[in-house]
């Protein structure tokens, strides 16, 4: 979809992070967002995030729960605990759609959850619905 008035895709210009230790999971929200306009941004694992995080500054994060070294609740943890970072939307990522998961998420800080697979209407939806706070 684009915006009618200028022909640009609707998300043209968002910066959008995607962490997941998942190859297919990365590649599908790239390929996804990308023809949506996104910058797209991926990471294998929360360490791998922090730096890409510092370096491009997204507009929003997408995180997997399930990963090695540094998980998805530790690291949407320490984005919130940074004031430089703390305004980015955080969107969990789980194959598990537990009410547990969801209710630690919200207490680390993230603004919605999605349960893998996920849709391309799932993750516009949650961008549309966090971008008011991101768009410039």
């Amino acid at each position: 979809m684009e915006n009618l008035a200028t022909n640009e895709p609707r998300l043209a210009g968002l910066k959008v992070l995607v962490i997941d230790d998942s190859k297919t999971i990365r590649r599908t929200a790239e390929t996804l967002l990308t023809k949506e306009g996104c910058e797209v941004f991926t990471a294998v694992d929360g360490f791998d995030a922090l730096s890409k995080i510092a370096d491009h500054q997204p507009d929003i994060v997408f995180v997997d729960i399930m990963m090695p070294r540094l998980d998805g609740y530790q690291t949407c943890s320490l984005i919130k605990h940074n004031k430089v970072f703390r305004s980015i939307p955080v969107i969990m990522l789980s194959s598990k759609d537990g009410l547990f998961d969801r209710a630690r998420g919200r207490i680390v800080g993230s603004e919605h959850y999605l349960t893998k697979p996920f849709t391309k209407d799932e993750l516009l939806s949650a961008i549309e619905t966090h971008v008011g706070q991101v768009v410039r």
